[in-house]
């Protein structure tokens, strides 16, 4: 083979590489990507706050039992779970000293009643003998003078023994309202101390249950009296309708968190304790750009949306402002009814060439 003819053969291979790499270029540069898309409208849209909260006892359907002083347990006639009505009873409790001072009270009522009694007969006595001429009208006035006294110390005796018989009667602890039992933490024979650490039972209204959320002090603001709230369902069934009850009151120092209190707007079967993830109405945006937050895309600190326009993507950056898991406020980027692209734009260059797979649907 002659040079000439290795030097043809060589442009010419050139040639025909080049011209398929050009023809690779055009056939790259005309793909077409398909996307939907979705008009952005005009609307309102409500920001949330995503909480944790606490399933309690309202105020008033919550009893703590605590023995009045240091005493021993002698019955409990309810356990765990068992319901309870009004009036009956929770806790028995044995005090000597409660018992020895109702006895020593009687003792005293007896013998003030006693001496009332002899300082009538000696009054009656005492004026019998002034009239027939036989006594003293002094005699007369010390008999009445002891009568009185001693009218005086029974009702004094009668008022301590009330009070003792009150204290005894605290030995009997008996439910205010109907409830259910929801932790019993002492059996009978059980030496029990007069503290709120150590209690014997406590008896919940499950009726009565309401919901203390934990609040982000920087949040705090944003929860107003009577605002709604939906409660995710711990087994999965449909959420449960919450209403804010409470203002923020007070910070707790170890978590920096405020506690706020919802009430349910239907019984709940949850039990007390039961830690459950709330979500709170807070401020709304009215007359605002909204786009479908799943137009939205997070590049670093970026934020961006794609805008079909003349069949090409455009690459817009956008400001937000509320978004709410389905839709997005656009402070800045992007004008109601312009068409953002909602699917397909994962990856998606400015400017590249798109396809609707679905028709727009104006909001």
């Amino acid at each position: 083979m002659t040079l000439r003819h290795l030097l043809f053969t060589g442009a010419t291979a050139l040639l025909l590489a080049g011209c398929a790499k050009q023809a690779a270029d055009e056939v790259e540069s005309e793909t077409v990507v398909p996307v939907t898309v979705e008009a952005a409208s005009t609307g309102t849209i409500r920001a949330t706050l995503d909480v944790t909260g606490t399933v309690t006892p309202a105020p008033g359907a919550d009893m703590l039992v605590v023995a009045p002083e240091a005493a021993r347990i002698t019955e409990i006639p309810k356990a765990e779970g068992d319901r309870v009505a009004k009036g009956d009873v929770l806790v028995r409790f044995e005090i000597p000293s409660l018992t020895a001072d109702v006895a020593t009270r009687r003792a005293e009522v007896t013998r003030a009643e006693a001496r009332l009694a002899n300082a009538r007969a000696a009054q009656a006595r005492a004026r019998e003998l002034f009239d027939r001429g036989v006594a003293a009208r002094k005699e007369v006035e010390d008999a009445d003078r002891e009568f009185a006294e001693a009218q005086a110390d029974v009702t004094e005796a009668g008022a301590t023994l009330a009070a003792s018989e009150n204290a005894a009667a605290r030995m009997t602890v008996r439910a205010t309202f109907d409830g259910i039992v929801a932790k019993r933490m002492h059996n009978p024979g059980d030496l029990v101390e007069a503290a709120a650490s150590d209690p014997v039972l406590r008896l919940v209204d499950p009726r009565r249950l309401e919901v203390t959320a934990a609040i982000p002090v920087s949040d705090v603001p944003r929860v107003v009296l009577g605002a709604g709230a939906r409660m995710a369902a711990p087994a999965g069934d449909a959420s449960a309708s919450l209403k804010v009850i409470s203002r923020p009151a007070s910070v707790d120092a170890n978590t920096a968190t405020v506690p706020v209190r919802l009430a349910y707007a239907a019984p709940t079967a949850l039990p007390v304790g039961t830690p459950v993830q709330i979500q709170i109405d807070a401020e709304e945006h009215r007359d605002v750009v909204l786009v479908p937050a799943a137009a939205v895309v997070h590049e670093g600190n970026e934020t961006a949306v794609f805008v079909m326009k003349d069949n090409k993507a455009e690459r817009r950056m956008v400001t937000l402002g509320i978004e709410n898991g389905m839709r997005a406020e656009v402070r800045a980027g992007v004008k109601s009814g312009e068409h953002v692209i909602v699917t397909g734009q994962a990856g998606l260059p400015d400017g590249a060439t798109i396809a609707v797979s679905s028709q727009p649907q104006d909001k």
